[in-house]
Order: C-alpha cells, then structure tokens, then sequence
C-alpha cells in the first residue's frame, strides 16, 4: 500500500485516529440511547419527543460515518465493535426505560458528554494542523450544541 503523505506524519495521525475514536464512540452510544428511547417513549409529549429523538437519532447516525471515515483517512481503521465503544465512550448504558422526563435529562447529558469530548482533542488537532479533522469537530460541537439547548428548552415551564 501507498504510505500516507498529507502532511501529517504518521504519529500525530495516531494520536488524531485515537482522539477520534472517542466521539466516534460516544456517538454511536448516544445514538442507540436516543434510538432507544425513541421506540419507547411515551405520554403527553409523545409525538414531540418520538418525532426529535428520530431527527437527533438519523443526525447521529450520520456523523458516526462522517467520524469513522475521518479516521480512515488518517490510515488507521475505526472502532466498530460495541465492546469498543463501551470501553472508549463516557456515555454509559441506561438500564431499563426511563420516563419521558428523565429521558430528555439523559439525552441531553449525552448531548453534552460529545461536545466536552471533541473539545478536548480539538488541541490536538490544532496543534497538528489538521483542518478536516478541526473542522468536523467543530461541526459536531455545533450540533451537539443545539440539540443540547434544544432539549433542555423542552424541561422549561
């Protein structure tokens, strides 16, 4: 195979694959978390809350690939493996299922826990130079962000 020349060597891009691999793993748990409670929701805000845990859960879905891909184009493979995920990710697994209220409290600590993870290897990647990777994380914080705001608008009375 061709080595890897993007002006980053091959250390840093490590160190950036395995950064990566944390959102990546916090995402693909939130993203089961809201699956999750998407398909078992219920009570008055049902509709609301089934209807954005399915646009927060497909967004997720999305950045996961976005995420893995980013880090295969650094030359290293992507955790796919839950046992991977629950030892990288510090989202952690819910047991049983929660009510609406406690739902939304969950989701947006989850919401939350992704953007604190990309921030804290967004030094790396700026130290680094490496723009898509401070771009994606950038992005992904932005959106975590205001799914964050926007669940939390839903605990306000």
């Amino acid at each position: 195979m061709k080595k890897i020349n993007i002006g980053i060597d091959e250390k840093e891009r490590k160190r950036i694959a395995d950064g990566l691999s944390k959102p990546l793993a916090d995402s693909y748990t939130l993203y089961l978390q809201t699956h999750n409670f998407h398909w078992n929701v219920k009570g008055p805000m049902f509709q609301t809350l089934h209807v954005m845990f399915e646009q927060q859960y497909t967004e997720l879905a999305l950045a996961v690939d976005l995420i893995a891909e980013r880090i295969r184009a650094l030359g290293f493979p992507a955790p796919a493996t839950y046992g991977q995920f629950v030892e990288l990710s510090s989202i952690k697994e819910v047991k049983g299922v929660p009510g609406a209220h406690k739902m939304i409290e969950i989701l947006i600590d989850g919401q939350e826990a992704i953007v604190r993870t990309a921030r804290a290897i967004s030094p790396l990647v700026d130290d680094a130079h490496d723009e898509p990777s401070a771009d994606l994380l950038t992005q992904r914080m932005q959106t975590h962000e205001k799914a964050a705001w926007m669940l939390r608008s839903l605990l306000e009375k």
